[in-house]
């Protein structure tokens, strides 16, 4: 429960993956004036600290698949976006979301690596513009929630922006008010994990729910890294059978629409 409460406190968390898991680096990593640890020790201490912020609501790796000023620059792009602020493409990257279909079942518990599971539920609102979306969160666990405001911006600069905002659960309730009439809610259970030094959120679709969103289950993650590399990374323990980032079948907004999306003209088929 302890664990659980001190992470809701903070915004934003952010775990530079240090030189240490890169094999190039070691000899570098050994030699710094700064460093009493040993290799063995600092990977431990590294793990560790990565791991214990596992279940955050926006934890991010920022991992060695650049060099350091490509990295430092990709750590504060992370945090201006999480903080709203438009910093055009001075910071621009090569960082990009990443959604996998899964098929079930999933295996057991004991076959995950170390992980927390949280219930979520997603409320699309309504919007006086068709290119602007704007959706609430409600994520937690043993009776703790946290609440989320988005707003999902028109393309700008070739990329789409959402700002999120930490709300209030009075702020949640009033806001429901604004519910869009065109969607139905959103429930799933979200287990979040480290494997490979790469965070992952599996996001498993629970009723009620559309049919089509029956059985769904969707794997999660930011990364720099080539097709290649990544493949490398994905959880082998799960049987992912596609990659549909950027598919509009698999957007939430659409999974939402209570109409069949043949007869529905709210159907988004602009998804990043």
């Amino acid at each position: 429960m302890i664990k659980f409460n001190s992470k809701t406190i903070y915004h934003k968390s952010l775990n530079l993956d240090s030189s240490k898991n890169n094999d190039v680096l070691i000899s570098e990593f050994i030699d710094h004036s700064c460093r009493s640890e040993n290799i063995q020790l600092a990977r431990f201490l590294d793990e560790n600290a990565a791991q214990a912020w596992v279940g955050h609501p926006y934890f991010d790796v920022i991992d060695n698949s650049t060099d350091f000023d490509t990295k430092i620059r990709r750590m504060i792009n992370v945090v201006c976006q999480k903080m709203g602020i438009d910093t055009g493409d001075r910071l621009e990257t090569d960082a990009r979301k990443l959604k996998f279909l899964v098929r079930g079942p999933l295996p057991s518990d004991s076959v995950f690596p170390p992980f927390e599971d949280f219930s979520v539920e997603h409320i699309y609102l309504r919007t006086n513009s068709r290119k602007m979306q704007a959706r609430l969160r409600k994520r937690g666990k043993n009776k703790y929630f946290s609440y989320t405001h988005t707003i999902r911006k028109p393309e700008k600069l070739g990329q789409i922006v959402e700002v999120k905002t930490a709300i209030s659960q009075r702020d949640w309730t009033n806001m429901l008010t604004q519910a869009d009439e065109h969607h139905l809610p959103i429930y799933k259970k979200r287990r979040c994990f480290l494997h490979n030094n790469q965070y992952f959120q599996l996001d498993i679709y629970q009723e009620p729910c559309h049919p089509r969103c029956n059985d769904l289950i969707l794997l999660e993650t930011y990364s720099t890294l080539n097709p290649e590399e990544l493949r490398k990374r994905l959880p082998h323990f799960l049987n992912i059978v596609d990659n549909v980032t950027g598919r509009p079948d698999y957007s939430m907004f659409n999974l939402s629409l209570k109409d069949e999306w043949k007869n529905s003209k709210k159907f988004c088929h602009n998804i990043a």
